[in-house]
């Protein structure tokens, strides 16, 4: 029998419904199951196994009641950098200042209005500035398929907790593949939506929130509630009524262009290039068209953007007293420390690159139904690494699939691929127009089915 712990969300609501679980047998079997392995992952914070359980208790009771919800007795986590009441937002770093959130930030109250059980925090980098699980302020996060090996970033603990179990449902947030890559190195769904598709505060430029789940199935019935609205977040979109449940595309003459090269960055493994192309084959073989891209960006954009979001880290550091500064990871500190000799000129170029990364992106997908690609241009690196490269010269080179869709507000998901001949998952990427967030969802459904079977969980060490 699969663990309470590892069931669906719709697994779990359908034995909420038929009165064979409750919420509280769910929450104690996932209690267990996270003091064991928590102390290897260090996914969480902020987890209090006694707030769970009444959480669990009061779901308990609207079931029986008859008022139970969407999500209602379904435990989810929250990246720690979307505020949730009466909990400090430490932004992964040390130097924060911890005072309690006043308010739930609306992916947080979106998913509590829903019945979801909260059952931590999870954790991240300083800042969000990093692929990695390496914080000032979190202990470091390690990867359940392999923990010598990092489970990527900034949405770490999110990606480690989604493949170790903790729960069907997680939510991360990315603004240049921090769902996504993630998702990918831990082996699970990744969804970065359209910007402002799920409503966020405080909103900013190509920042999305998104579900990091085991399967589309469960990050489509995220959606369904993230995506409700909320007048805070100044940049989202309209709400529409969408078919979140729609089921898998038609693959028959559906257009897709296959996006190898980026243009800049770092070089693909060659095991993550064959894994793509044997998917576009898949697809083929389905009936659907398939085409290459030629590379569209390129490192004048990547490097443009590493200058910009240098400078405003730096502008954070430099409003920080001295004291405070020296408790920011040794890493960004020398990243960020650029930022301190650019000149307006430069600042106001990189600011640009975010206009060059959207006219690329959305004129390279005009074409197709998606694009598919990779995510990641490698499939691990060791877990105390900051980044793939693990030098801060080179601190956006791993990112040169997932940032344009970012920049240029499309549905971008990672949805597990294959299993590396080292153990290692790898991810594929399917990017969809702007707003078509449906869409992406259902070629991903398609892609599941299309699929070798895939272990759906770690054999978790120890």
């Amino acid at each position: 029998m699969t663990a309470l712990h590892a069931l669906s969300t719709s697994e779990m609501l359908d034995q909420y419904r038929s009165g064979r679980l409750s919420p509280v047998d769910v929450a104690r079997d996932l209690i267990v199951h996270i003091e064991r392995w928590e102390p290897v992952l260090h996914a969480l914070w902020a987890f209090e196994p006694e707030r769970v359980l009444a959480q669990a208790r009061a779901s308990e009771v609207r079931w029986r009641d008859g008022t139970a919800r969407a999500l209602d007795g379904v435990p989810c986590t929250i990246k720690e950098n979307i505020a949730t009441e009466g909990l400090a937002v430490p932004l992964g770093t040390a130097a924060t200042v911890l005072s309690p959130a006043t308010v739930d930030a609306p992916p947080a109250a979106r998913l509590k209005e829903a019945g979801a059980v909260l059952v931590a925090k999870t954790t991240m980098p300083d800042w969000g500035m990093l692929s990695s699980g390496l914080s000032s302020f979190h202990a470091l996060a390690r990867n359940p398929w392999d923990p010598a090996t990092n489970p990527g970033g900034s949405s770490a603990g999110a990606g480690a907790a989604a493949a170790a179990g903790y729960g069907p449902l997680h939510i991360g947030t990315d603004i240049g593949g921090s769902i996504r890559l993630p998702a990918s190195w831990c082996g699970v769904v990744g969804l970065k939506p359209s910007l402002g598709r799920v409503p966020i505060h405080p909103p900013y430029a190509g920042r999305a929130a998104g579900p990091m789940t085991r399967t589309v199935d469960d990050a489509a019935r995220m959606m369904a509630v993230l995506s409700l609205p909320d007048a805070r977040d100044t940049m989202s979109l309209p709400w529409q009524s969408l078919d979140w449940a729609a089921g898998p595309a038609n693959a028959k003459g559906l257009r897709i262009g296959l996006w190898l090269d980026a243009g800049w960055g770092l070089p693909v493994d060659p095991e993550i290039l064959a894994a793509v192309q044997a998917a576009a084959r898949r697809f083929e073989a389905a009936g659907a068209i398939v085409e290459p891209v030629a590379p569209f960006t390129n490192r004048t954009m990547g490097d443009g953007m590493d200058r910009f979001w240098r400078m405003r880290s730096w502008l954070d550091f430099q409003a920080l007293p001295p004291e405070r500064q020296q408790q920011v990871l040794p890493y960004i500190r020398t990243w960020i420390a650029k930022g301190a000799e650019l000149d307006a000129a430069q600042v106001f170029h990189g600011y640009s690159q975010m206009g060059a990364f959207r006219d690329a992106a959305v004129a390279a997908t005009a074409p197709f139904d998606v694009l598919i690609s990779p995510v990641a241009p490698v499939a691990r690196f060791p877990a105390e690494w900051a980044g793939p490269t693990n030098d801060p010269a080179t601190a956006m080179d791993h990112i040169a699939f997932t940032v344009p869709f970012n920049m240029s507000e499309q549905p971008a998901i990672s949805v597990p691929c294959v299993m590396s001949a080292a153990g290692a998952p790898i991810g594929l990427q399917i990017i969809g127009h702007r707003h078509d967030d449906v869409g992406v969802l259902r070629v991903a459904r398609l892609w599941e089915q299309l699929r070798d079977p895939l272990p759906l969980a770690p054999p978790l060490h120890g």
